[in-house]
This record gives structure tokens, C-alpha cells and sequence, in this order.
């Protein structure tokens, strides 16, 4: 028990260490992306904070995965460094009585990274785009200030407003110009509104005024009295309102048979999984000669790592573009990894291996 408590409590220090150094990476470079897009004027100034914290939540399940992995992996670097593996050894232990502590440890983390991976990312996802959805047509929705001439996110229209009604329902006195490849039409009304229809597209209303319409290079217009003239503004796309798989929760993509839900569901599974195999793969990744250079199995442990993430990107690729089947994506990834695992041990362990007995 003092043994299992000892190692518990390194782990969780250089857990706590190395995600807490990742997740500071990853907030710094997340911020400057955002603040280049506030200046740019893509995004609001008091929007950056949300989008930072839904870019965390999205994030989480990686930094974790990467914080177990590297933090076993400096723990038992260490033991080895210090000398306390040979004492291990001497006491009759072998390297695999490491798993059990090294699985207790993890155990917390994974069902963390599978709750985040499963459910609270993909919600954070959603609404980021949602709310980047908001933010760069908020202009169009009619919200402009009296008196002041205000141009669309897309640059086709323009409109101008008079006055608005305190209660923000209606704007008198509308002018609305809008550009398109083969016409100029301009719409004057006295009053109008917000509607969003049954479809989930947004208009705006206009009621009791006129349209005229003119052809480029030509003096010919036509014009048009009105009582009632809708105006689209935002599209049921554009809102958000249709969901991509990666925005999609969990229970959802089960429900859709297509290779692109199928290919997001694979990476979602994978990230639990991973974190398994890659705490396992870490004990005997871990060895150190303390006489030689003490950065060599970390270069070889990081570069494993990105190795597996891609084997899971290019196996989630494959999915969607119907070369591989999605049982055969799932276990045929995480399975050649475990294989490596009983080799790495035998190398660790073995007294006398191949290449020596051949020489």
C-alpha cells in the first residue's frame, strides 16, 4: 500500500506538471489565433474569451492522452536514473508488475478522456461554430445603429435604418441595396421585422413600400409597390442548424449508417483506447541506460506517439473514402500497437535476446 500510494502520487505530480505546461501551449496559441482575428475583424473582442473556452473543451482529450503518456513515461525514466529499477529487479520483481499500478492510475484518466471525447467535446464544437455563426451574421440581423449605414458580412448588401422601436421589435423607415452579378435592386420601406421561417431560414420583413430594380449598363428599372416583402438574410445552413459529424453528439452519429459518421465515431473511440495502449506502452518505453544520454527514449516514446495518431488519422480517412471497413479501422489499428507490446517486454526482460545469441 505505501508502494501503490508513492506511485500514485508521482504520477499525479508529473500528470499535473505536464498538463498544466500543454494546456498553457495550447491556450497561448489558441488566444493569439483568436486576438488575430478580432483585429482582423472576423471575430468580436468579448467573444474571444467563449471561443477560448470552447477550443479547451475540444482539446482536453488530446492534452490528457498526451499528459498520461508522458508522465508515466518520465516516472519510470526516473527510476531507472536513480537506480531504483534495479532494486525493483532485485527483489524478485519483473517489469510487468508495473501494470497493475500503472492501469490504477489510468483508469480515472481514460473514463475523463472517454466522457470528454463521447459527449462534452463534440458539444463544444457545435457551439463554437454556432456561435461563430452568430457573431459573423449579427450585423445582418437588423441590430444596427440608427442612422448609420451597415454592410453585410458578405458585402452584398447595405442597409440603413431610421429609427428603432424601443421595444427593438420593429425599425422604421428602411432602406436595403442589394448587389447581385446581373442586377441592382434597392427596397424602401416604411417599417419592418424579424421572422424565422418553418424551413429555419431568417427574413427580414419589410411592409408598405417599394422595390425597383435596375440592370447594369442599362437605363431601364422596373418598380414594384409592395405590402409585404421578405428579405433572406441567413440560411438554415449558415445558422448552424445542420450539423456536421464532427459536430455531432455521440448518440447521433450512431444513428447515421454513412461512411463520414462512421469515420468521426472511429476517432472518437480511438482516443480512450489509445490512452490505454499508450500507458502500457510506456513501461517498457521507459528504459533508461543512466550511463548513456537520457533524451533518447523520450524522442523514441514522442515519436511512437505521433506515429499512432497518424496510424488513427489515416485509418479514419480510410473509413470515410470506403477502403476500410470500420471494424477493420477500429481493432486493426489499436491491435498492431498491443502487438509491439509483448516484443518491447521480451526486449526489456530477456536476459539474452536474438542478435546477441546469433553473435
Amino acid at each position: 500500500m505505501i508502494f501503490q500510494r508513492a506511485v500514485r502520487r508521482e504520477f499525479t505530480q508529473a500528470a499535473a506538471g505536464v498538463f498544466t505546461a500543454l494546456f498553457a501551449i495550447m491556450l497561448t496559441t489558441q488566444l493569439i489565433r483568436l486576438l488575430n482575428e478580432a483585429v482582423q475583424g472576423k471575430v468580436e473582442a468579448e467573444a474571444v474569451a467563449a471561443l477560448l473556452g470552447f477550443a479547451a473543451l475540444n482539446y482536453l482529450p488530446h492534452l490528457l492522452s498526451l499528459s498520461l503518456f508522458v508522465a508515466i513515461l518520465l516516472c519510470l525514466s526516473r527510476a531507472y536514473r536513480d537506480s531504483e529499477m534495479v532494486v525493483w529487479f532485485a527483489c524478485g520483481l519483473p517489469l510487468t508488475a508495473w501494470i497493475r499500478p500503472v492501469l490504477g492510475f489510468a483508469a480515472p484518466l481514460v473514463v475523463t478522456i472517454a466522457v470528454l471525447s463521447f459527449f462534452l467535446s463534440p458539444w463544444a464544437l457545435s457551439e463554437s461554430i454556432e456561435f461563430r455563426n452568430k457573431l459573423s451574421t449579427r450585423r445582418d440581423a437588423g441590430q444596427v445603429a440608427p442612422g448609420t449605414f451597415q454592410e453585410s458580412s458578405t458585402g452584398n448588401r447595405v442597409v440603413f435604418v431610421e429609427e428603432v422601436a424601443d421595444d427593438t421589435s420593429h425599425v422604421r423607415n428602411v432602406f436595403v441595396s442589394d448587389t447581385r452579378p446581373d442586377r441592382l435592386g434597392i427596397t424602401v420601406a416604411g417599417k419592418g421585422h424579424q421572422e424565422i421561417a418553418a424551413n429555419g431560414d431568417r427574413f427580414i420583413v419589410l411592409e408598405d413600400g417599394r422595390r425597383y430594380e435596375f440592370a447594369p449598363g442599362s437605363a431601364e428599372f422596373s418598380q414594384v409597390e409592395y405590402a409585404r416583402y421578405a428579405v433572406r438574410l441567413e440560411t438554415k445552413e449558415a445558422r448552424g442548424v445542420v450539423q456536421t459529424p464532427r459536430s455531432m453528439g455521440t448518440l447521433e452519429l450512431l444513428a447515421h449508417d454513412s461512411r463520414q459518421h462512421r469515420s468521426e465515431l472511429l476517432g472518437r473511440l480511438s482516443l480512450p483506447i489509445s490512452a490505454v495502449v499508450l500507458a502500457l506502452l510506456s513501461i517498457p518505453m521507459s528504459f533508461v541506460n543512466p550511463r548513456a544520454g537520457r533524451s533518447a527514449n523520450m524522442l523514441l516514446a514522442i515519436l511512437a506517439y505521433l506515429f499512432y495518431n497518424n496510424l488513427v488519422t489515416i485509418g479514419q480517412e480510410w473509413v470515410a473514402r470506403g477502403k476500410l471497413s470500420f471494424a477493420v479501422g477500429l481493432l486493426g489499428i489499436h491491435l498492431l500497437m498491443l502487438c509491439l507490446l509483448p516484443v518491447l517486454f521480451y526486449k526489456r526482460i530477456a536476459v539474452s535476446s536474438f542478435l546477441r545469441l546469433s553473435r
